[in-house]
């Protein structure tokens, strides 16, 4: 390695609702307020902001000193949330700006992007809706997917931020719309590769599929994306527990030509999850599952019920 290797930490996180305390009546935002069961309350939510805040100044090897460079996040309610998160205690040093769009999703939760402009030049930003149906032959409405292009220590990076549909009504019921937002990927690529054959892509988010699932083999063969999350992926270790089973819905793949050592200095070096033990459960018969800020409507003054992911990425100057 060379001395002058740096390393740069890319993360995704699924930060569970993080919502305002203000009643917006354009999104279904009616558990998240002071009046609801969950008495989402500004205390509530200025801790939820510090938690979040820590977590993301710390994703990465434990050893590193630096935050990540990028952080994709799902689950967040607007612009608004996005503002107090970056200045928040464990945030403010950071310097960190955001990319955010408001999308139709009905629970009303978008994706979104956090960058250190010192790294990653933001060239464009815009998103592309899935388009799904549901049986009554109305438009089911999902979260949109982001695409941020820009220079990534000036070398042309395109990051594409998803939240696809869950699983909450069966994992076969529903797979037809994981499927369609994976086409929808597959298309924002083809499309880029087009305009310039030499750019490079991350594709990140919490897929709520698994890394041996179809729609995650649909875009790894056919936009030519490595997923190093198949060997992390174990019967110990995934991002969500689900009864007593640790899935690996949160993910971050990227393109074959980042190993073309010719036409590149950034090189991936490793990927993981970061469970460090202060985001899990410390006793009990969930001892080791995230931490979460509510189960149903009991709070639990955690932090998420997903663990971030992240990649290494080493850059040789």
């Amino acid at each position: 390695m060379n001395n002058n290797d740096e390393t740069h930490t890319i993360a995704f996180y699924n930060i569970e609702n993080l919502f305002d305390i203000k009643n917006d009546p354009s999104v279904n935002d009616k558990d998240f307020l002071p009046t609801s069961t969950k008495r989402w309350t500004r205390k509530r939510y200025e801790k939820k902001l510090l938690k979040i805040g820590s977590v993301i100044s710390k994703i990465g090897d434990e050893h590193k000193k630096k935050a990540p460079i990028i952080v994709g996040l799902a689950e967040v309610e607007n612009h608004n949330v996005l503002s107090d998160l970056i200045i928040s205690e464990n945030l403010k040093e950071e310097a960190y700006r955001f990319i955010h769009f408001d999308s139709p999703d009905e629970r009303g939760i978008d994706v979104a992007l956090l960058y250190k402009d010192e790294f990653f030049e933001v060239t464009n930003a815009e998103t592309f809706s899935v388009y799904l149906q549901k049986e009554s032959g109305e438009q089911d409405y999902t979260r949109d997917i982001l695409l941020v292009q820009g220079l990534l220590n000036n070398e042309q990076v395109s990051v594409i931020v998803n939240h696809w549909s869950s699983r909450r009504e069966g994992v076969k019921e529903t797979e037809v719309k994981r499927l369609a937002a994976a086409r929808v990927v597959n298309e924002i690529i083809k499309n880029l590769k087009n305009e310039d054959s030499t750019t490079k892509f991350i594709v990140m988010g919490d897929f709520n599929d698994n890394p041996n699932n179809d729609s995650l083999a649909l875009i790894e063969n056919e936009s030519a994306l490595y997923n190093p999350f198949k060997t992390v992926w174990s019967r110990e270790k995934g991002s969500l527990n689900h009864k007593f089973q640790w899935n690996l819905f949160d993910q971050i793949l990227f393109s074959t030509n980042f190993f073309d050592s010719k036409n590149t200095n950034l090189s991936f070096d490793k990927a993981d999850v970061f469970n460090s033990k202060f985001l899990a459960q410390t006793k009990g018969k969930y001892k080791g599952q995230p931490l979460r800020t509510f189960i149903g409507n009991k709070y639990k003054g955690g932090y998420s019920d997903h663990f971030p992911v992240y990649i290494n990425l080493k850059y040789s100057s």
